[in-house]
């Protein structure tokens, strides 16, 4: 039995029936790790030492009944800017090459607690700005469908990692579409919930209005049970809100009948590949001949999403990385006179210049004469786009469309033309602004081999409709 290729509740029931031990399902993850991650790069870290001392401890609170969670027992890898106690958390960045929290994020002990094994820390564009994870100080990451291409980002290395078999699941974060983005590229499922489900504390900010953190799974069901998990509410993070039923593997139903479906016009003009349009077309005609009700609609405002987003991120981005100065963590410079130098030339050597680039625009968009101009106009963007989708929501259950209109570029290509790398994040972004859960999943596989994505989107704490209506398309898939 090839231990790695099972799904992640595969692999959960049968540890439960005393099919496999955790500790070798943990020896097999670390052996496939061990073979392919050259290839690929989706690790900065390996936590071998502290997976298998895991492992043991799983598999004795199992045996004494004291865990009853589905994926009690499956490794699992963890993005590279979600704090893990005692162990380096880099952010993918020389400014962060050395950093080693003293607590954990509330997902990573939620995981814990339902008994999750981690076994690293993915790789990922630099404090998560990029669409390719090729701006990570420690090398890019490699698509494991092709190595010639790139895996999405900012969260490459937890798709890649799942897509290899590298990792049963994974958490991203996903702050203008860096969950499904590099899921669609890579050709794994990844959900970006509701604004506020997931607790944010312990995820190193890059623009904390639009973060939000999610799983990545090979399928929707892994994706859901992940999902139940580190879903709910916590008092540490100020955004976080009470719901009463996160329960959302009641939703994994193969019906959707009567679900009606909107498709925006807007969606599928220039700039979408025509294979790329062709399959999600065909996924939206499974879902009709499975009973869904399917229309075109016009949403407005998505053709502003972009320069809003880029001006409300840099801006929040610029805000929050002001921190890095050398002085209480991270990267120093080594020669310096006096704290303006400190200052200045620690953040010039320890940040990438994807970062500088944000930062700047951030402090430009914010200065005084400019803030009116850009930010004050894009945050009236932004509650424009979120009443375009309110009112959307009225008509209809969830919103069909691509994750992204090109499948993935190869490596090199992306970061010679930052505003086109910019550009296919056209139909993620929205979702981030608008604060709304959405899903990609496969649906295709264009002429070069690689995984076209299918994007649902739903209302606010509406991850139950999507979730349905993309387990009953899956369930036509295989």
């Amino acid at each position: 039995m090839d231990v790695t290729s099972l799904t992640a509740l595969e692999l959960g029931r049968k540890i439960k029936n005393k099919e496999i031990t955790v500790e070798e399902a943990v020896k097999a993850q670390l052996e496939r790790i061990k073979a392919k991650d050259k290839e690929y790069n989706c690790y900065i870290t390996v936590m071998e030492e502290e997976a298998l001392a895991r492992a043991k401890e799983v598999q004795r609170l199992m045996e004494e009944g004291k865990l009853d969670s589905p994926l009690a027992g499956v490794p699992m890898v963890i993005k590279d800017n979600i704090c893990t106690k005692g162990v380096k958390t880099t952010c993918a960045s020389k400014m962060l090459y050395n950093f080693t929290p003293p607590y954990h994020a509330t997902v990573v002990d939620k995981l814990l607690k339902a008994g999750a094994v981690i076994i690293g820390k993915a790789n990922m564009d630099e404090f998560a700005m990029g669409s390719t994870t090729e701006t990570s100080h420690f090398g890019e990451t490699k698509n494991p469908r092709n190595t010639e291409y790139v895996p999405g980002g900012s969260s490459g290395g937890s798709a890649a990692a799942v897509a290899a078999e590298e990792a049963f699941y994974a958490l991203g974060s996903d702050t203008g579409g860096s969950i499904r983005q590099p899921s669609s590229f890579c050709g794994v499922t990844g959900i970006k919930p509701t604004y506020g489900t997931v607790s944010r504390y312990g995820l190193i900010a890059y623009a904390s209005s639009l973060d939000q953190i999610g799983p990545i799974a090979r399928n929707v069901s892994d994706c859901t049970a992940v999902l139940d998990i580190i879903s709910g509410y916590d008092s540490k993070d100020s955004t976080s809100v009470k719901r009463e039923d996160y329960q959302y593997s009641k939703a994994l139903v193969d019906n959707v009948k009567g679900m009606k479906i909107g498709i925006p016009k807007g969606y599928f003009g220039s700039g979408l590949e025509e294979e790329v349009s062709t399959s999600i077309l065909a996924a939206a005609e499974v879902l009709r001949e499975k009973g869904a009700i399917i229309e075109e609609f016009e949403l407005d405002g998505v053709d502003y999403a972009i320069p809003a987003y880029y001006v409300i991120a840099s801006a929040e981005a610029s805000s929050n990385l002001s921190r890095y100065d050398g002085v209480k963590y991270g990267y120093r410079t080594e020669d310096f006179e006096g704290l303006q130098e400190l200052y200045k030339k620690t953040r010039s050597e320890g940040f990438g210049n994807e970062v500088k680039r944000r930062m700047m625009i951030g402090a430009f968009v914010l200065s005084s004469g400019y803030y009116e101009a850009y930010y004050q106009k894009a945050l009236k963007v932004k509650a424009l786009i979120k009443e375009s989708f309110d009112k959307a929501f009225e008509k209809y259950d969830i919103i069909l469309g691509p994750t992204a209109p090109l499948t993935a570029p190869k490596l090199g290509q992306s970061l010679s033309d930052p505003l086109k790398m910019y550009l296919g994040d056209i139909y993620t972004v929205s979702v981030n602004l608008a604060g709304l859960p959405a899903i990609s999943l496969p649906c295709g596989i264009d002429s070069k081999g690689l995984p076209i994505g299918l994007q649902l989107i739903g209302k606010h704490f509406g991850e139950k409709d999507i979730i349905r209506a993309a387990y009953s398309y899956e369930q036509s898939r295989y």
